[in-house]
């Protein structure tokens, strides 16, 4: 029997998506101000009220094991899931470290973090900042047999119904083979549900 993958879940440019140019964000995202730990006054995000249920009817099917992976840490399931309506779920306590890029070594800092919390296990990941690197890691981590799917919304628009699906997708093709590949959402296979990279 294959082992249930984690769903790791980000938050910024996934949940609340980054401001377009004119500073503008999706017409379908409610604005909500939350206390942040570390923050003495509440910040403002934009949230969409459909993800609760997206996400939610997703770890329903039993597929999949959520996790937060967010630099939001303890606030996700804190604050944001609520706001969300989801199920609650744990968190990955990423450390806080000194950093002027998120990609400090060419890949995604977050990266070996995971890799350590992981130990093995095959995981989706759905973030919206992921470099070659990444894809790369999660090719060897799926020929090593720790399956491994990278999904990378746009950091402006947000996690899309297809992003989901394309992870769920993903899992029952794991579920039916043994070798489960590595599958670039940003390349799906014809007839699948794809990212928007």
């Amino acid at each position: 029997m294959h082992e249930i993958p984690y769903l790791l879940l980000d938050v910024d440019g996934v949940l609340i998506p980054f401001p377009a140019a004119d500073g503008s964000t999706p017409a379908t995202h409610i604005r909500h101000q939350v206390h942040v730990t570390g923050h003495r006054d509440p910040i403002p995000v934009w949230l969409n009220p459909a993800h609760g249920p997206l996400i939610t009817d997703a770890v329903h099917t039993g597929t999949v094991r959520p996790v937060w992976c967010t630099s939001w840490r303890i606030d996700a399931p804190r604050l944001i899931g609520p706001l969300l309506g989801l199920p609650a779920f744990e968190h990955i306590e990423l450390p806080r470290l000194p950093m002027t890029t998120s990609h400090p070594d060419g890949y995604l800092w977050k990266r070996d973090h995971v890799e350590t919390w992981l130990a093995g296990a095959p995981a989706v990941w759905i973030d919206d900042d992921f470099t070659a690197l990444d894809h790369q890691w999660a090719a060897g981590r799926t020929a090593a047999g720790s399956p491994t799917l990278l999904v990378e919304p746009d950091p402006h628009a947000g996690l899309q119904p297809e992003h989901v699906m394309a992870a769920l997708e993903w899992v029952i093709d794991l579920t039916a083979s043994k070798d489960g590949g590595y599958r670039d959402a940003r390349d799906p296979r014809p007839g699948s549900a794809a990212s928007s990279a």
